[in-house]
């Protein structure tokens, strides 16, 4: 991956995720692309009303869905389908008013969906999930919406983190691959500090109160640890967790990482591996600009269990109750058929594929997946006419195979993600950390 592929990727991926999302005033327009598959017209029956919300995601989100809208419309006669863009900064607002009016809508695109179960408005996703589209979701993306045994929505696209690597510094230093171990991460850093002398920061690090939370993530599942063990119970002071802790202290005491990894954020470290003055890091699948004359490759993250660990990220697709819609008076098993007839064309293979690359985010299907590493090029990215670039899907869409998720759906979470980083720092800074870990999982598990 070199320059052009940094260029599509600036392009492709206009904005993060939600935890991220700061999006524009909309202008401009997106280019045409094959026309996805389509069924047969069908009609017949009383019709339905659907009232969907859908994220803006960048510049060209407005101006993909009135074509998606026209297409089912077209499909599905006894269908009336309202697809609304609302921009993440009113987002929240939006919602919370349509909810307290009793005017939520069918279908709702957001990152969270904890709070609306809380309070009972959520259908659970078995109940307009059709079989052949669960059995092509990425498994791992599925059981992410779960919460207390129940799915409550669907994943509707992705993002991930990776072991991003400077292969011409690496090379220099006589690394002629990207480490998989702890071992090997050592030995990569050992080698470039010592090669360039200090004047190359052999690994960004960032366990800052910005995404400290991160890094526990990283370090502990690719050691056999986590949040929560196997039966689900927080499980922060294990022995695995303990153990990447400390290795996170010996990357800062060997003088490996950036000088300030307890206040840097992600965002200085992208910069530094951009401009070419970082060796490696663990970054988003967005991460590098469009000007950057990096030689880089992409790769698992390194693992001390055999099996690599990503970090995955979604936001969702969720379906409200008909009491607080405006279809409340409705036929519900009408609306719920009509909901996964929805369901079905949105992630028919090639319009869900045209979508991922129109707007430069990751495919949670499998079939999707495959179809844009090899062929992600007859598709375009939104507002630019550039074609998508089949590399960065063959390589971060087999990473999301492996991707774990936070626990976030659970009522601790806010609790724990400060705790992690708070416990991650005071381990840094030489506290004891099966000490600290055990206070943590006292204070959260009691």
């Amino acid at each position: 991956m070199k320059k052009s592929l940094a260029l599509l990727l600036a392009l492709a991926m206009v904005l993060a995720l939600a935890a991220c999302s700061n999006t524009t005033t909309p202008s401009g327009g997106g280019s045409a692309t094959p026309a996805p598959q389509t069924a047969a017209p069908q009609g017949g029956g009383e019709k339905v009303t659907l009232n969907v919300i859908i994220s803006q995601y960048g510049n060209y989100t407005q101006d993909w869905w009135p074509t998606f809208e026209k297409d089912f419309e077209d499909t599905y006669s006894n269908i009336d389908l309202n697809v609304e863009i609302v921009s993440w900064n009113d987002l929240y607002t939006v919602v919370s008013t349509r909810i307290s009016t009793n005017q939520a809508p069918d279908i709702l695109n957001i990152d969270t969906f904890a709070d609306y179960v809380a309070d009972d408005l959520l259908v659970p996703a078995e109940e307009y999930t059709s079989a052949e589209l669960k059995a092509k979701l990425i498994p791992s993306f599925w059981t992410a919406n779960e919460l207390d045994g129940t799915v409550w929505a669907l994943p509707i696209l992705a993002s991930c983190r990776a072991l991003f690597c400077n292969m011409d510094l690496l090379n220099e230093a006589g690394i002629t691959a990207p480490p998989k171990t702890w071992d090997e991460v050592d030995a990569a850093c050992k080698a470039v500090l010592d090669t360039f002398n200090g004047s190359i920061v052999p690994w960004g690090l960032d366990i800052s109160g910005d995404e400290g939370q991160a890094a526990f993530a990283y370090y502990t599942w690719n050691n056999g640890g986590g949040f929560v063990d196997a039966d689900g119970n927080w499980a922060l002071n294990s022995a695995e967790n303990v153990e990447a802790m400390n290795y996170i202290k010996s990357l800062i005491d060997n003088g490996y990482c950036n000088a300030n990894p307890y206040t840097d954020t992600r965002y200085p470290l992208q910069d530094a591996f951009n401009a070419g003055s970082q060796a490696m890091m663990i970054g988003a699948c967005n991460m590098m600009s469009a000007d950057s004359e990096v030689n880089y490759v992409v790769a698992d993250l390194p693992t001390q269990t055999g099996t690599p660990v990503a970090m995955g990220v979604c936001d969702r697709l969720m379906v409200f109750d008909s009491s607080v819609t405006a279809s409340k008076n409705a036929d519900e098993a009408a609306r719920l058929d009509a909901v996964s007839k929805f369901f079905d064309f949105f992630y028919d293979t090639n319009r869900y594929s045209e979508y991922m690359v129109y707007e430069g985010f990751l495919p949670v299907t499998t079939d999707s997946s495959e179809l844009l590493a090899k062929s992600a090029d007859q598709f375009s990215v939104g507002g630019t006419g550039a074609p998508g670039d089949n590399e960065y899907f063959a390589n971060f869409s087999s990473i999301l195979l492996s991707c774990d998720f936070y626990p976030s759906s659970r009522a601790e979470w806010i609790d724990v993600k400060q705790g992690v980083i708070d416990a991650e720092q005071r381990i840094c800074q030489g506290e004891d950390a099966q000490t600290v870990l055990d206070a943590l999982q006292a204070q959260i598990a009691g």
